[in-house]
């Protein structure tokens, strides 16, 4: 896919992954949905940072877990650039929670996590697969977690959801191709505002220890995030159905 012109919606665009994702892509030319929930602010920051490097945007509040914003926010796209080329399945939400703590979730914290993670990223591969099936090719890069393979960090909700992202992704890229490729990412421990806040005073502590035990001693930035899900939307034209880790190679061994 050429992305120079190419219309492309990333959720959850305000900050961290998908600001990252918002950028990378506009200075390849792309027009971009900016899409936020709750930070406005933050959200236009990001639309004047891609306009900046040449890029054209539109910024759409909208709650993925809401069907009709969804269908809303493709419907943006279509109507200021008449096609939708590519979709960034970044919306996400967690509670931080103890995996052995079994007290510390409830059934509401379950529903939301999912409601977010893999409803709304169900809901918006289907508003955008219309205009991507008409005009007979369109990419999905899914930002999923190496918690949905490993079955670790911020809470068992979570997990659960990236594993259902992560199979979810293989279900749609059988169900959409030859038009649509759909593929997934699966982030380690990135440096994000979203994790400083969520482990708190822990943060720094289970930063050294990520560095320590992962084969590259690194952990991962947002922009290592957005090189792999530009690479898949523009480099990797046979390739559909993948769960691709940046984790540093965390996936090799054993968080302690």
């Amino acid at each position: 896919m050429t992305l120079n012109q190419a219309v492309c919606i990333v959720t959850g665009s305000a900050a961290g992954i998908g600001a990252a994702c918002a950028m990378r892509l506009a200075a390849k030319g792309a027009c971009v949905v900016i899409n936020y929930t709750k930070s406005e602010r933050e959200a236009r920051e990001v639309a004047a940072a891609c306009e900046a490097t040449g890029g054209q945007t539109v910024v759409v509040r909208a709650d993925v877990s809401s069907d009709a914003d969804c269908r809303r926010l493709a419907g943006v796209a279509e109507e200021k650039w008449g096609r939708i080329d590519a979709l960034v399945n970044n919306a996400g939400t967690t509670r931080f929670a103890r995996h052995d703590d079994l007290e510390a979730l409830q059934a509401a914290d379950f529903q939301r996590i999912f409601g977010v993670n893999v409803i709304g990223a169900f809901q918006m591969v289907r508003a955008v697969a219309p205009s991507m099936q008409k005009q007979g090719k369109g990419a999905i890069v899914n930002v999923s977690s190496i918690a949905g393979i490993l079955g670790m960090g911020s809470s068992v909700a979570y997990a659960a959801s990236k594993g259902a992202l992560n199979t979810m992704t293989l279900s749609l890229a059988r169900a959409l191709g030859p038009a649509i490729r759909v593929n997934a990412v699966c982030p380690g421990f990135v440096e994000t505002r979203w994790l400083t806040s969520g482990l708190c005073s822990e943060y720094e502590a289970k930063k050294q220890n990520y560095e320590a035990i992962t084969p590259l001693k690194a952990t991962v930035l947002p922009k290592d995030v957005a090189d792999a899900v530009v690479w898949l939307l523009e480099g990797a034209d046979k390739i559909t159905g993948e769960i691709i880790t940046v984790d540093s190679g965390v996936h090799l061994g054993v968080m302690r």
